[in-house]
C-alpha cells in the first residue's frame, strides 16, 4: 500500500472510529450489558490503534507491506467484535483472533521494514 494510501486508510479508520466510540457511549449503552460494552469499547480502542499506526506508516515510504496486514487485521479483529456485541452471535468471537494475528504479524513486519530502510 502507498504511504498515501496508508495515511488516508488510516485517517478514515481514526474517523470511524470516533463515530463508533461515541455510538457505543450513547446508543448502545441502554442496550448493551457492562460486558457487552466493554467488548465494543474493545473494538473501538484497538480500531484508534490501528488507525493512528497507519498515518504514521503513511509518513515512511518504505512501509508498503506492514498496511495492508495492518488494516485487514483492524477490520477483522475490531469488526468482529462489533458484530458479536450487535448481533449476540458468540462464533464471532472465534474469528477476533485472526484480526489479532494479523495486527501483531504486521507490527513485524514494518519493524523488519524500517530496519531494511535504515
Amino acid at each position: 500500500m502507498p504511504a498515501p494510501h496508508a495515511l488516508r486508510s488510516g485517517a478514515l479508520l481514526a474517523a470511524a472510529g470516533v463515530a463508533l466510540g461515541a455510538f457505543g457511549a450513547h446508543a448502545l449503552k441502554a442496550q448493551l450489558t457492562p460486558e457487552a460494552l466493554t467488548t465494543f469499547e474493545t473494538g473501538v480502542r484497538y480500531q484508534m490503534y490501528a488507525a493512528l499506526a497507519l498515518m504514521i506508516l503513511g509518513t515512511q515510504p518504505a512501509q508498503t507491506r506492514a498496511p495492508r496486514l495492518l488494516l485487514a487485521g483492524a477490520v477483522i479483529f475490531s469488526g468482529s467484535l462489533y458484530l458479536l456485541t450487535l448481533t449476540g452471535v458468540k462464533i464471532l468471537g472465534a474469528v477476533t483472533p485472526i484480526g489479532g494475528v494479523l495486527m501483531i504479524a504486521a507490527f513485524v513486519l514494518a519493524a523488519l521494514d524500517a530496519r531494511k530502510a535504515a
